[in-house]
């Protein structure tokens, strides 16, 4: 077999020299290891291509046990433009370094392109902001989407910039170990005032555009609350804490204890009872509000490289604010 640099003259050839602490290890543990910005089954898939030798001779197996002082070379193939296309948008950008970045996601903004939304989204703005800084996720230059915010939810994100910080942060989120907060509007007063809602979430089968708490099936869900003020047990402000992470989780929860968020508008169907209890205009203003009052105002975790402790907060956005003022003017 030839070698790699003359079938593909355009691959990076990597060279990694195995040490005799190394001796025994998986050969796809000890190569994403040693570079530090693949996974491990990016590198198992590239061994899997015949792209990684050892002293010359093609690999065999991703589970082949590392032989100290032999020299492996795995060939990366260049990275392919990612499929969205770069569009340049205002970012609110919070951190950046070469593994990830974290945002201010605002209200109104997808995150990811999708039936009914093919560009205009947060990976397209990511794209064009990162540029060359994104070293490729499955040898696309994209980012790595750990977790989402839905369109009309504002708040902090992170997103990895390399196959080595999506895995990290991934297997975070899936241990509970991230430090997530939000700040929730929703009608009437829950009793208790603190708490943790617990119940499976699955689709709706009577709309399959919204979940629902389902007693067979679903996702198993957790949403911790805490009051943090109430308004004539009108409405309250609750900061949440997710130790799952479902879709629409907050939302789906809180309508399922009678407390459905202020302006959401998929599972809010009817005026609520507790409206009655303000007076116009202020009424109106909760009613009429365009999106669901949700703000994600709190994101922390370890960095996925060197494991400091990172955390970041942001304020509501605008149109949240003022209404937090009228209630409480």
């Amino acid at each position: 077999m030839p070698p790699i640099a003359e079938t593909d003259p355009h691959a990076t050839l990597l060279t990694i020299p195995a040490g005799p602490g190394a001796a025994g290890q998986r050969a796809d543990r000890f190569l994403a290891d040693a570079i530090g910005t693949l996974s491990r089954s990016r590198v198992k898939s590239l061994i899997e291509a015949g792209r990684v030798r050892r002293d010359d001779q093609p690999l065999g197996e991703p589970s082949e046990p590392v032989r100290a002082g032999a020299c492996y070379t795995l060939a990366l193939p260049p990275v392919v433009a990612a499929r969205p296309a770069a569009q340049a948008m205002a970012l609110a950008v919070l951190f950046e370094d070469a593994d990830l970045l974290v945002l201010d996601k605002p209200a109104g903004l997808v995150v990811h392109p999708a039936p009914g939304n093919a560009d205009g989204t947060l990976v397209n703005a990511l794209i064009a902001h990162c540029g060359e800084s994104l070293s490729g996720i499955g040898g696309e230059a994209r980012p790595g989407i750990v977790h989402r915010l839905d369109k009309d939810t504002s708040g902090v994100m992170v997103v990895a910039k390399n196959e080595m910080a999506l895995a990290a942060l991934a297997a975070a989120f899936a241990a509970h170990d991230i430090d997530r907060a939000y700040m929730a509007l929703c009608w009437g007063l829950p009793s208790p005032g603190s708490g943790r809602i617990e119940g499976a979430i699955g689709r709706d089968p009577r709309d399959r555009k919204r979940m629902t708490v389902v007693r067979h099936g679903g996702k198993p869900a957790v949403t911790r609350y805490a009051t943090r003020q109430s308004w004539q047990a009108a409405c309250t402000l609750l900061d949440c804490r997710l130790e799952t992470g479902r879709t629409h989780q907050i939302r789906v929860h809180l309508a399922q204890r009678g407390h459905p968020l202020i302006g959401d508008p998929v599972y809010l169907r009817r005026i609520p009872a507790a409206a009655a209890r303000l007076a116009e205009p202020l009424r109106g203003r909760l009613l009429d509000f365009p999106r669901q009052a949700l703000h994600a105002w709190r994101l922390g975790f370890a960095h996925p490289r060197t494991g400091a402790p990172l955390s970041f907060e942001t304020a509501p956005p605008e149109d949240f604010a003022a209404l937090l003022a009228a209630l409480s003017a």
